[in-house]
């Protein structure tokens, strides 16, 4: 398997902010940890095989926000039944999405780029939608940072692919910077009525061919 084309001072920039990040976060990354420990129990961090470039699959790291509670049948609960307090809490500011600096230093991710989303979602891409992984994913991106989850989802792939052919060292560094005030702000978490986001189902389900 070859490894992904990345320009090199994309994966500078990316090992230089994560491993500055990591060493500045340290302390709030135990604080988390024993937190989600106390309120969930173990696991600590949610583990979830994702697709990377080109769609190659890979487990992505987050902190646990959901019990595991399930019902009568066996099956998990709506994810607005299981998320805490706490996790509400690490979502909004988006401090559960801290491990992912592990996937960018294993190459796996990066800063940023399109986020990476299900595995069973690959099938239901158009041929334009799946461009979104001809780059490597990232931990944040140019649809976060204009709507994020409060986007519909042609929306975002509408964005991902626009990154995909635009990407610029500067962009980055523009993505990275907003993301910051995004978060700040604590825009877009949500859609209307969901958790986080609904499903995607694939664009023919929503009207569009």
């Amino acid at each position: 398997m070859t490894a992904p084309r990345i320009p090199l001072s994309k994966r500078l920039l990316d090992l230089c902010l994560t491993c500055f990040a990591l060493i500045l976060l340290s302390p709030l990354l135990l604080l988390i940890a024993l937190l989600v420990r106390i309120g969930l129990g173990s696991p600590i961090l949610f583990k979830q095989q994702r697709p990377g470039y080109l769609g190659r699959p890979f487990f992505i790291y987050k902190f646990r926000t959901m019990t595991d509670e399930r019902d009568a049948q066996g099956h998990l609960l709506p994810d607005a039944e299981r998320l805490t307090r706490l996790g509400r809490f690490l979502r909004s500011t988006s401090l559960d999405e801290l491990p992912e600096l592990f996937n960018v230093l294993r190459g796996e991710m990066s800063l940023v780029g399109p986020r990476p989303l299900l595995m069973q979602y690959l099938e239901r891409y158009s041929p334009e939608q799946a461009r979104r992984h001809e780059v490597l994913p990232g931990v944040t991106g140019w649809a976060q940072i204009n709507g994020r989850n409060a986007l519909s989802w042609e929306d975002k792939f509408r964005l991902d692919v626009w990154y995909v052919d635009h990407w610029s060292f500067w962009l980055d560094i523009k993505i990275l910077f907003l993301t910051l005030v995004k978060v700040l702000r604590r825009e877009g978490i949500s859609q209307p009525g969901h958790a986080t986001a609904e499903e995607f189902m694939g664009s023919e389900s929503n009207g569009e061919h």
